[in-house]
């Protein structure tokens, strides 16, 4: 199988999760979804809750890996397609997770190798693989530096999946955009 891997990304309900399951189950029989997220509240707990029923049936086959994912994405047998949801979450967690002080000093070192991990092992699955994420940079400038920290390495992980990966999809009120149809090459560095 020419197994493909798609980054899709967009701000938060713009309808990137749901358009994620239905890609799924257009390019696979069976599909293993990996959560990332961790509940520690009850707004979690219920958000978490309405993502489950969403995936209900034969076809999902529901994980959860919000530290260490790429070990999952290696193991996971009879599925031929991989739903992670989401980068963002995945990134937070890699920052400051429960064996992570808040502020260390080695954050993008451990993210970005996290990442380089997490990509290695989604490109030898032999799977297809959907990477679900958060687009935040469009907003602004944060006023904290923990914070800053988080908005630009989510932002430096989204543009290393996205060169990563094969299709690219923005979804804004619920309509995706292929963007690497759309996108402009400066394959010699010229100007476009």
């Amino acid at each position: 199988m020419n197994n493909k891997m798609i980054l899709i990304t967009g701000g938060s309900r713009s309808g990137k999760s749901e358009f994620a399951e239905q890609l799924a189950q257009k390019l696979g029989k069976k599909c293993a979804y990996i959560a990332t997220a961790e509940i520690r509240d009850e707004e979690m707990r219920l958000r978490v809750e309405r993502h489950r029923r969403r995936r209900e049936g034969d076809f999902w086959l529901n994980f959860e890996a919000p530290f260490a994912a790429h070990n999952m994405v290696v193991d996971i047998e009879g599925v031929d397609t991989i739903l992670f949801d989401c980068i963002t979450l995945y990134v937070s967690n890699l920052m400051y997770g429960a064996d992570t002080e808040l502020a260390t000093t080695n954050n993008y070192e451990k993210v970005l190798l996290g990442i380089d991990n997490l990509l290695g092992a989604a490109r030898a699955s032999g799977k297809h693989v959907i990477f679900v994420t958060n687009e935040l940079g469009s907003g602004i400038v944060p006023g904290n530096a923990v914070s800053r920290e988080f908005r630009d390495l989510a932002g430096l992980v989204n543009q290393k999946v996205a060169q990563a990966a094969d299709e690219v999809y923005l979804v804004v009120c619920g309509i995706a955009v292929d963007l690497k149809k759309l996108a402009v090459q400066l394959h010699d560095g010229g100007k476009a």
